[in-house]
């Protein structure tokens, strides 16, 4: 008869030999799927596969009259000497500032945006004689340039500042340029029509195909657009000199772009 120690130990060899086949027998579940009883997996609802997807591209345009303009201007001044060409375009300057100040322009919206000092040649053929001749460049003087950006916010005066910078020494212009002074209500308003837009094209394609949107998959902004018209300047003949020039600043549009995809059921 065996001793009670003896059929202890063979019981628990025993338990011990069965339980890798037992557990061999359980069914296993990866991360992230789900079982049914069965014992089947079962798909994540969560992961969703789209069948057929549209990709869209649209835009949204907003128009707003301009409360602001930047002017580019400046003086150029020719001399035989770069002492005196500089000297010349330094105090045209000094004249044109406090013409800009006295028109009410602060000195925080004038900043120069170019300023160069060039010589000047002038092209020149020699006679060698016996039919021969040589070209050579000959220095005519030097050219002295200062460019200024000026932030016009009175754009009722805009025509006047402008004429009073020419008396005041200014002799070049590089255009005017008009926006908003703040533009983030507008910018916003064109991305809800951009998107908007992007809505009713992909509804009208669905439609079509004999499907609906189901849902948008992803969307990117295609970068937004603030075009900036130049402004019409013109003088009538019949206009008294001491006539402000006419200025008209038009509108000013903003666009926005947006890359939708959409998925589409049916």
């Amino acid at each position: 008869m065996l001793n009670q120690k003896t059929l202890i130990a063979a019981m628990g060899a025993c338990m011990l030999a069965l339980a890798p086949a037992a557990c061999a027998q359980m069914p296993t579940t990866t991360k992230g799927a789900s079982m049914t009883e069965m014992g089947h997996p079962m798909m994540n609802p969560n992961s969703i596969q789209p069948e057929t997807t549209l990709d869209i591209s649209a835009e949204g345009e907003v128009m707003r009259a301009p409360d602001i303009a930047y002017l580019t201007a400046g003086v150029q001044a020719d001399a035989e000497t770069a002492k005196a060409a500089m000297q010349q375009q330094a105090n045209a300057m000094t004249g044109v500032f406090d013409a800009l100040a006295k028109a009410g322009v602060a000195k925080k919206d004038m900043q120069t945006s170019n300023f160069s000092l060039q010589p000047r040649y002038t092209y020149v053929e020699i006679d060698e004689g016996k039919g021969r001749t040589r070209g050579e460049q000959r220095l005519d003087g030097y050219t002295a340039s200062n460019q200024l950006t000026v932030k016009v916010r009175d754009l009722d005066n805009l025509g006047a500042t402008m004429d009073s910078l020419v008396s005041a020494g200014g002799n070049t212009f590089s255009g005017i340029n008009f926006a908003l002074d703040n533009d983030d209500e507008v910018r916003a308003e064109a991305r809800r029509k951009a998107m908007e837009n992007a809505m009713s094209k992909a509804k009208l394609y669905a439609g079509a195909a004999g499907l609906k949107v189901a849902r948008i998959v992803t969307i990117s902004e295609g970068g937004d657009y603030s075009p900036q018209p130049m402004a019409m300047m013109s003088r009538s003949k019949e206009m008294a000199m001491d006539s402000s020039t006419p200025i008209s600043g038009g509108e000013v549009g903003y666009t926005a772009r947006v890359n939708v995809r959409f998925e589409l059921v049916k």
